[in-house]
């Protein structure tokens, strides 16, 4: 036994896997003995050790990992302290990884010396997504050689095994496997999923389920044995550095503690249950392995009093540091950027004329040819066809198909796949097809994208753009005609521009570039072309290519007379996109009576300029094209109402689509649904009477 087990791992490592394993046993120990101090929800790796150091001890600096709640042990494996852990585990200000904000075991790091670590959520499986989007982005920085690596990077995904029927799990295994990412997805299998069992739960293991990918390849494990998953790692990482190929390890593993500390195991496992994990206590297996080697008994005895010692220092000293304060709560909910003020030449003398859609061409062509970092992708954005609206179009044929091409039908992938490829320095900008179909990527947006800058304390800003066709006109239908800024408004942590002309689409997409925050830009499919009646100076003459417009600015286009004004008799229209049209046309038959505000975004929004038109006027009707009740427009004229009330001659009105579920196909029923600009003269002459 003794050769055999030096042959395949060295004394040295055998002994810090030991040290590692009675280290998070005094922790969870601790932890359990001490309810009344560790408050906040938190798992422990128990059981799961063997696997996670196993992996830890493969990974170099230049490599990433996506550890899941329970995985503490790959954190003690590449270097993390007790200390450091326990900091999160109790909500300190000098938590390393979310400064007091996530759970235990929610890590976020660009430690130098360590593989770097995403921020990914609680939602089970969803970091599939953003750290296949790692390897993604990985993958294009050595095929365009962007950045040189003394060690080929390897992009470990750690998982458990029931979160593998979440559909977002397969959309990033697809991806993978199509594209030969370099990732390892690590599939921790304990057989419980919070109390559900495997055979409640799915028909095969992960080893089983991925075997129709193609080009993924996969292997099974004895995770709580650590000689064996060591070897196996070895390989595992060994294979993925040099093949650059994505591969499954399903890790048979034990859980001996509780699911977490609000779902404790006495709830829903019985004696049986937890006697047969306990027999496979990685610890146990460990020690028996080296006293079978050979290994001196005392030695493991000091080993472990000593992690027991260790392990109580650094809770006390936890338990002693400091508590956030409460003025740091709204830290880090955007990374500053560079974007603040209006710059460059927004009318080039002799200038022609253009359509938004050539607008976001252009944009798109002259970034992507100053930054290499920058590409593009999507459904049906590649050479083929440019987009179903030509919105891409060209933009293939000009930079081929490993920076724009086409993606499957992944919404969720696409827009999640941009935090990983973000994290490692490139700027994604991706296309959901239409706005109707945004739904299956709001989960990557909200738990993933969203929280990464604010519960990273700063670290992991998502810099991307997502273009997002929106809106009705002419018979789209209810699929193809929704509205959903007030879904993305209540969004958190995202921007949101909204433009209604080539000319702010141009400067507002050259601005989302160089912000380090995720960007979505609502694009109005009736102003693409200037198609829809009314929508001509949706053209403009075409800014130069220095031209930004910074996010938060919006812009009086129709100035009432100052003499009315005065009079009292004027009254304001805020609105956007579709609605600047609606708004131009109805304003000719007041004869100065009524302004008109682009917002030209709603998240940030320029309150300051609303608040101050709204004093002057004392009227107002917020317009939006989305159905009215519940909507950004109805919350931002409370806050204008709020704000203004001491100026207002009355009540400020909202004014949008009628509130069905979807936008009928019928042209007829469409246009009953919908805002125009006659319905809106009969508001404005209603409150005018005021």
């Amino acid at each position: 036994m003794e050769n055999t087990l030096h042959e395949k791992v060295s004394q040295d490592i055998l002994l810090k896997a030991y040290n590692h394993m009675m280290l998070a046993k005094a922790m969870a120990d601790i932890y359990e003995e001490n309810r009344n101090v560790c408050k906040y929800v938190h798992s422990t790796s128990r059981g799961h050790e063997a696997i996670q150091l196993a992996t830890a001890y493969q990974l170099k600096k230049e490599d990433w990992v996506s550890p899941y709640y329970r995985d503490e042990s790959i954190l003690l494996g590449i270097g993390f302290e007790p200390y450091q852990l326990m900091l999160q585990l109790l909500a300190k200000a000098d938590d390393p990884f979310s400064g007091g904000r996530s759970y235990y075991s929610h890590p976020s790091s660009r430690d130098e010396n360590k593989p770097k670590i995403i921020h990914q959520s609680s939602a089970t499986g969803m970091q599939t997504i953003p750290t296949t989007g790692v390897a993604q982005g990985i993958k294009y920085i050595q095929d365009f050689n962007l950045q040189q690596f003394e060690n080929n990077p390897v992009v470990v995904c750690s998982l458990g095994d029931n979160s593998v029927t979440e559909g977002e799990v397969s959309e990033a295994l697809q991806f993978a496997a199509l594209h030969q990412l370099p990732i390892i997805f690590l599939v921790q299998d304990n057989e419980w999923g919070i109390s559900v069992t495997k055979d409640e739960a799915r028909t095969c293991d992960a080893y089983d389920f991925v075997a129709g990918f193609t080009g993924l390849s996969r292997m099974r494990v004895d995770g709580t044995d650590f000689v064996e998953s060591f070897e196996a790692m070895k390989k595992a990482v060994d294979f993925v550095r040099t093949e650059r190929k994505p591969l499954v390890v399903c890790a048979k593993t034990v859980l001996i503690g509780h699911h977490t500390s609000g779902v404790r195991r006495e709830f829903y496992r019985d004696e049986e249950d937890l006697t047969k994990h306990r027999s496979k206590d990685p610890g146990e297996i460990l020690r028996k392995q080296l006293l079978e080697s050979g290994a001196d008994e005392d030695l493991l005895k000091q080993i472990t009093k000593k992690a027991r010692l260790e392990a109580e220092e650094a809770f006390e000293k936890a338990q002693n540091a400091e508590d956030p304060k409460p003025e740091t709560v709204m830290q880090h909910i955007f990374a500053p950027t560079p974007i603040t003020e209006e710059a460059g030449t927004r009318e080039p003398a002799n200038g022609e004329k253009i359509v938004m859609v050539d607008a976001a061409i252009h944009a798109i062509q002259e970034l992507m040819w100053k930054h290499p970092e920058a590409l593009l992708y999507g459904q049906d954005v590649g050479e083929r066809i440019g987009g179903v609206f030509r919105e891409t179009v060209t933009l293939g044929k000009k930079f081929g198909s490993k920076r724009v091409f086409n993606t499957a039908i992944q919404e969720a992938y696409i827009i999640g796949s941009t935090a990983g490829m973000s994290a490692v320095g490139l700027k994604p900008i991706v296309e959901v097809q239409f706005a109707d179909y945004i739904y299956p990527g709001i989960n990557q947006l909200i738990t993933e994208i969203s929280k990464s800058n604010y519960l990273s304390g700063g670290k992991f800003p998502v810099s991307n753009i997502i273009r997002v066709p929106i809106g009705a006109y002419g018979g789209g239908g209810p699929y193809h005609s929704g509205s959903v800024e007030s879904i993305l408004a209540n969004i958190k942590g995202i921007k949101i521009a909204y433009p209604s002309n080539a000319a702010d689409f141009k400067g507002l997409l050259k601005a989302a570039y160089y912000d380090p925050n995720p960007v979505i830009m609502l694009e109005h499919k009736g102003l693409y072309w200037s198609k829809v009646p009314g929508t001509e100076d949706a053209k403009t003459i075409e800014p130069a290519e220095d031209y930004v417009l910074p996010f938060g600015k919006g812009k009086v286009v129709i100035e009432a007379d100052q003499n009315e004004t005065e009079k009292g008799r004027t009254l304001l229209v805020v609105t956007y996109g579709m609605g600047v049209y609606w708004a131009k046309e109805a304003v000719k038959n007041f004869n100065g009576r009524v302004e008109v505000i682009d917002l030209r975004t709603l998240i940030p929004l320029d309150e300051e300029l609303v608040f101050e038109r709204v004093k002057a006027h004392g009227k107002c009707i917020v317009l939006t094209e989305e159905q009215l009740n519940n909507s950004f427009a109805e919350a931002f004229a409370h806050r204008i109402s709020k704000n203004c009330f001491k100026y207002l001659d009355a009540p400020v009105e909202t004014m949008g689509s009628l509130d069905t579920p979807a936008v009928p196909i019928n042209l007829i029923l469409e246009k009953e649904m919908l805002p125009n600009a006659e319905k809106l003269s009969k508001k404005i002459e209603e409150m005018l009477q005021y």
